[in-house]
Formats: C-alpha cells, structure tokens, sequence
C-alpha cells in the first residue's frame, strides 16, 4: 500500500472519529435535556396532582369549622372540637399521600389598624421601654398610618429630608416589611444587619394587618391581653387555667369563652374593653400534602360571615379644583366612569335585563391564599435588641 493510501485511510478514519465524537457529545447533551425537561414535567404533574388534594383538605376543613359555626352561634376556641378538622370530618388524601392541618387565629391578635397611642404605649412599657422612647415608638408608627396624627412625644419624622425623600403614606399598614421604612421604628424592630429581631417577631405576633371590630380574647396571648389593659400575670394563669381546664377548673375540662360577661368574671374585672371580644373573626389555615419527598402547601386566611376584611385604603388626589365649573366637570366625569363600569359588569348586564344575580352562598370570605413559594418563610432568627436605656 502506497504511502499516500495510508494517509488518505488515516485520514478518512479521524474524521470518522471527529464524527462520532460530536455525535457522542450533542446526545449526552440531548439526553441531559431531555432529562431536565421531564424532571421539570414530572414535579409540575406532581405539584399538580397534590395541588388538588390540597384544596379538596382545605374544603373539608372549612367544611368543619362551619358545622361547628353552627352549632355554638360561632367559633371561639379550637377546645370546641375543631384543632383537627380533616379527624373530624374522617377525610384523608389519595393513597401514598398524607395531609396536614394548622389552624391560627388571626384575630387573636389586636387589629393594628384600630389600636390607638395608650394601648401601643402600655404595650411597649411592658416591653421595658420607658415611657419617653414608648411615646416615641408609638408616635412613629401611628404618625405613618394616620392622617393628621398629632403626635404626644412631640417629635415627627422628616422623611421629605432623607437622602431619598418620600413621604409617609398616612394610612394603615399593607405589608409588615414597611416597619423597615418608619423611623425610629427600623431602629428598634431590626439589627445592624437590617434582619428583623426578636422584638420585630414578638410585635408581628400581638397584632394583625386585617380589619375587624374585637379580637378573641379565647386565643390572645399575654402581650395582646397586657396591651388592653390586663398586665397582672394572676389574670393570665386564671385565663389559661379556664381555657386549659387545668388550676381551678380541672373539673370543668377545658373550655372556651363565649361573652364578654363570661371573660370579665375568668379575669377578675367589672368589664372588658370594646376591642375585646369571644369569637374568631379571622382564621389563618396552612395545608401541607406530603407524598413520598413532594410537598405542596397550601396557606390562606379565612373570615366567617361579619368578620375580617381586608383594610381598604384609597389614593386621593389632594389637589382642589380651581372653579366651580372644575368641580361639577370632575363629578360628572366621574359619574361617567362609574355608570361605564357598572354597565360593563356581569351583574349590571343580569339586573338590566331584568333577571337576577345567582348567589353563592359560601360561608366564609377568602382574604388571602398562596401556595408553596409565596408563603413567606419566618424572619430569620437574630439576637434580640434591647430597649433604649
């Protein structure tokens, strides 16, 4: 064989090689796609399928509570038989799956958009402030959330003056994360590090950002009953030992309130105060499915007919018309856009046609729900801040 056939062979045969090579590594790759996209396929078929049990757990819970709604003209407390809705109402998942209820009563915490100076600053005192950095602390917060606050401490931020001025929103809070933007208050309620701190958890816990009339004093911690007034730990036991059926009331068994009468005498008082009351007004419920590693969870916050809703604030215009003519052309415009909007609804449509609106009567108002990613994780753990001394 000339050399010049061998080279031609040698040749052929590395670009054969080449080939294969390439050939070799675009189906490693393809294979690794195509593993990628049904691994992504199979958790999305997966987070679909326990999706469903899920809700299906949240219905029968609801379900439940609504039995007992019933039956005892209200909810007051889970020693009425509904800590474990899905035992009760005997439902579990599909086979292979496991379900998990947590029941937490958001109105056992004080509505943050109702409390006024003196219940904050009792609250604050007994964290160890003194009165002065109370006063402060309170100012701050009620100063962001209300128009025309007046403060007591005299003092009132200057935002407008930052490096990046803003002005206070003058309306309740939307969002816990805003105490990182009031002044004095980001000073107390998060560390060096800008994380939250153990004072920031112990005041997201005593109250609540919905907007209902009493909070259930069956379910109030200690901080939310020594924030209205009832400071004296002997208080405390004797409302834990009634709820608990332990001390005094072991015969009893454990019990729940259900009148304002009734929690006046557990508590040793003439009356109790306006914001205090028995009855759940808003229910946060969180779903957990398991099946094998999968999880989903499920987390939203209910309202029983006449409870929580959610604290409604509107953007006003400050400006004032400069005529009266600019008056009367913004009403009707106004008008107009109103009219527009109603007629384009389904159930303007319904009652202009003559006909009437179907009604759903479902017992409990959905005021919040998210799923798995868009619950939020716990502020992460930090040392605790203490009071200015």
């Amino acid at each position: 064989m000339t050399p010049s056939r061998q080279h031609r062979r040698a040749s052929v045969l590395v670009i054969v090689m080449v080939t294969l090579l390439f050939t070799a590594f675009a189906l490693i790759l393809f294979v690794e796609q195509a593993s990628t996209d049904l691994l992504v396929e199979a958790r999305a078929a997966t987070a679909h399928r326990l999706r469903r049990e899920a809700y299906s757990a949240l219905e029968a819970t609801l379900a439940t509570l609504e039995e007992f709604r019933r039956a005892d003209s209200g909810l007051h407390g889970p020693a009425e038989g509904w800590a474990d809705p899905l035992a009760f109402a005997g439902w579990q998942p599909r086979e292979g799956c496991t379900a998990e209820v947590a029941l937490e009563d958001e109105s056992g915490k004080l509505p943050l958009s109702r409390v006024d100076n003196g219940t904050l600053v009792s609250l604050f005192k007994s964290w160890d402030f003194n009165q002065a950095d109370a006063e402060r602390l309170a100012d701050a917060l009620l100063g962001w959330m209300r128009r025309d606050y007046v403060p007591s401490s005299g003092r009132s931020p200057d935002y407008d003056l930052g490096e990046l001025p803003f002005e206070a929103p003058q309306r309740p809070i939307r969002s816990w994360t805003e105490l990182a933007a009031i002044d004095y208050v980001r000073d107390i309620f998060y560390d060096e590090q800008g994380r939250p701190n153990d004072l920031y958890r112990r005041f997201t816990a005593a109250f609540s950002l919905y907007d209902y009339d009493q909070f259930n004093v069956n379910t109030a911690s200690t901080d939310v009953l020594t924030a209205v007034g009832f400071s004296d730990p002997t208080q405390h036991g004797r409302l834990h030992d009634f709820l608990t059926g332990t001390g005094g009331y072991t015969a009893q068994g454990p019990g729940w309130l259900t009148s304002s009468s009734q929690a006046a005498g557990v508590l040793g008082t003439g009356a109790m105060p306006n914001l205090a009351g028995t009855q759940v007004r808003a229910l946060r419920v969180t779903v957990t499915i398991h099946e094998g590693k999968s999880e989903f969870r499920l987390a939203a916050v209910v309202a029983p007919n006449g409870g929580a809703k959610i604290v409604k604030t509107t953007a006003t215009d400050t400006r004032e018309p400069t005529s009266a003519q600019g008056t009367a052309a913004t009403g009707a415009t106004a008008a107009a856009r109103t009219a527009t909007a109603n007629a384009a609804t389904p159930a303007a449509a319904t009652a202009a046609a003559g006909g009437t609106k179907p009604q759903l009567n479902y017992p409990f108002t959905l005021l919040e729900i998210r799923e798995n990613g868009e619950i939020p994780p716990p502020p992460p753990t930090s040392s605790p801040t203490p009071p200015p001394a």
